[in-house]
C-alpha cells in the first residue's frame, strides 16, 4: 500500500507502527453554527479511507475532535442568549445526525477540548519546563526557534512565512513567528492555571488530545489542506519539543473546496451548509461527488458534477434492484467473497476513489449483462457490494414476502399471456412495493 505523505511530500510505502493495527486522527470541526461542505469533505475522504483499512483486515483505531472552545463560540452564544455549552452541544449533536446521514461509520473517540483541560495546562507546563515556551504576563508562547526544521511539512522557509493566517502577531513574543499555548481572557469560559486565568490556543488541542488517546506518536494525522499550516505544523512542533516525536508517521490532507471553479469562503458568499446538501441529494450522490476526484485534489462542487453522481448512483442502484429480485425469487446465497483484490489494486495507489467507481461502473454492467443472459451473477454481485462498503455507498436491498413472490410470477405469467390488463395492475402493485 502507497500513500502520499504530506511530511516528505511524496508517495510512500505505508508501514503501520505495529503490525496490523492503525491508529488515526483526523482534525473535526468549531462547533458554533451547522457543518459547511468543507467541514464534511474530510469526514467522509476518512471514513473511506477508514472503511478500506478495516476492509483490509486492520485493527483501526480512530479519532476526530470537537473544538468547543473558540472565540466564535462565544460570539454566537452571546448572540443566541444562551451558554457556549449549550451552542455546542447543540451543533454537535446536529453534525453527528449529519454525519450519520452521510453514511459514515461510526468511530472510536470524539473527544472536547473542554474534557482534555488538564491534559492540555499539563502539557503547556511541560514545553515551559523544557524551555520550549515561555510567558510574557499571562500568555504563554511556544519558541519556534526550539525546533530546528520548523516548516518541513508545509515547505515553509521561517524567514519567508508572512504574519496572520491565524499567526499571533503580538509585541510580547520573543519572536513573530512565536505562537500561543495559553492566553489570558475574562471574556467566556476560562480556566485556572499557573499561567493566569484564560484558555488555550488552537494548536495545542489536537497534539494533547492525540497524546492522551494514542501516546506521542499515531500512524495517520488527516485534515483539510488548509490546516497544514499553520495548525499541522505547529502541532509537529510542539510534539518534537515535548517528545521527540513527529506525532504521525503520515500526514494526509484532501483538496480544497471549490464552488463552480472558485473557492468556497465566506467572504464570497458561495458556502454551501450540509444540511441543504443533504435534503437536495441522497448521501450517496454526495459521497460519489466528493470521492469522484482524488483526495488530494480540489473538489469542484457544480450541478454538472451532481447530474453525473445523480447518473452513477441510479445505475448502481437499478442493477442492485434487479439482482436483489432474482436472489429473492430464486432464494440465492449471496455475501460468500469478503475480499477483491482489485479493490486492493486500486486503493493501494493511494486511496484512488476515481478508478474504484470506475470499476463499479464496470461491475455494474457486468452484472446487467449477467442477469440478461441469465447466467451466474453472484460473484458480480458480491464484489459490487464489497466495492460500495469501502466507498460508503447504500441501497436498500429488495425482499419478497411470499405474497410479492405470488404477485411477481401471477405478472410474468399474465404478461407472457398477453394479459395486458392484468399485468399492468401486478406491475402496479410491484411498483408501489419499491419491488421492480
Amino acid at each position: 500500500m502507497k500513500i502520499y505523505n504530506t511530511l516528505g511530500g511524496k508517495v510512500e510505502e505505508f508501514v503501520p507502527i505495529n503490525d496490523g493495527k492503525i491508529n488515526m486522527y483526523v482534525c473535526g470541526p468549531t462547533v458554533y453554527s451547522y457543518a459547511h461542505v468543507g467541514n464534511m469533505c474530510p469526514v467522509i475522504v476518512f471514513d473511506t479511507v477508514y472503511r478500506y483499512f478495516k476492509y483490509s483486515g486492520y485493527d483501526v483505531k480512530y479519532a476526530s475532535n470537537f473544538t468547543d472552545v473558540d472565540d466564535k463560540i462565544i460570539k454566537a452564544a452571546k448572540e443566541e442568549g444562551i451558554s457556549e455549552k449549550e451552542l455546542t452541544d447543540k451543533f454537535i449533536e446536529i453534525y453527528l445526525n449529519d454525519v450519520k446521514a452521510l453514511n459514515c461509520l461510526d468511530i472510536d473517540y470524539r473527544p472536547r477540548v473542554t474534557e482534555t483541560m488538564d491534559e492540555i495546562i499539563q502539557f503547556i507546563q511541560d514545553l515551559m519546563d523544557k524551555g520550549a515556551a515561555y510567558q510574557v504576563g499571562d500568555d504563554v508562547y511556544f519558541r519556534v526557534d526550539k525546533v530546528s526544521d520548523y516548516g518541513a511539512l508545509s515547505g515553509q522557509v521561517k524567514e519567508d512565512l508572512a504574519y496572520g493566517n491565524r499567526i499571533d502577531v503580538s509585541d510580547n513574543k520573543e519572536n513573530p513567528y512565536d505562537f500561543v499555548l495559553w492566553k489570558k481572557t475574562g471574556e467566556g469560559i476560562t480556566w485556572d492555571s499557573p499561567f493566569g486565568e484564560g484558555r488555550p490556543g488552537w494548536h495545542t488541542e489536537c497534539v494533547v488530545m492525540i497524546n492522551k488517546i494514542f501516546g506521542n506518536k499515531i500512524d495517520i494525522h488527516g485534515g483539510g489542506v488548509d490546516l497544514k499550516f499553520p495548525h499541522h505544523e505547529n502541532e509537529i512542533a510542539q510534539s518534537k519539543a515535548h517528545s521527540g516525536s513527529p506525532l504521525a508517521n503520515y500526514w494526509m490532507h484532501n483538496g480544497h473546496v471549490m464552488v463552480n471553479g472558485v473557492k468556497m469562503s465566506k467572504s464570497l458568499g458561495n458556502f454551501i451548509l450540509v444540511k441543504d446538501l443533504i435534503a437536495k441529494y441522497p448521501a450517496n450522490v454526495i459521497r460519489l461527488s466528493i470521492l469522484k476526484s482524488g483526495y488530494r485534489t480540489p473538489i469542484d462542487f457544480t450541478e454538472t458534477l451532481f447530474k453525473e453522481c445523480i447518473t452513477i448512483d441510479d445505475k448502481v442502484k437499478n442493477a442492485l434492484k434487479q439482482a436483489d429480485l432474482q436472489i429473492a425469487l430464486n432464494n440465492l446465497e449471496t455475501g460468500k467473497l469478503t475480499h477483491d483484490d482489485k479493490i486492493n489494486e486500486i486503493m493501494d495507489n493511494d486511496m484512488d476513489t476515481p478508478n474504484l467507481i470506475t470499476y463499479l461502473l464496470d461491475l455494474v454492467k457486468e452484472l446487467n449483462n449477467k442477469i440478461r443472459s441469465k447466467e451466474d451473477f453472484i460473484e458480480t454481485y458480491d464484489k459490487i457490494q464489497l466495492v460500495n462498503y469501502v466507498l460508503g455507498l447504500v441501497y436498500n436491498k429488495v425482499t419478497l414476502s411470499d405474497e410479492d413472490k405470488e404477485t411477481y410470477n401471477k405478472w410474468i405469467e399474465a404478461r407472457n399471456n398477453k394479459d395486458f390488463e392484468s399485468a399492468d395492475k401486478y406491475r402496479n402493485v410491484l411498483m408501489e412495493k419499491g419491488i421492480i
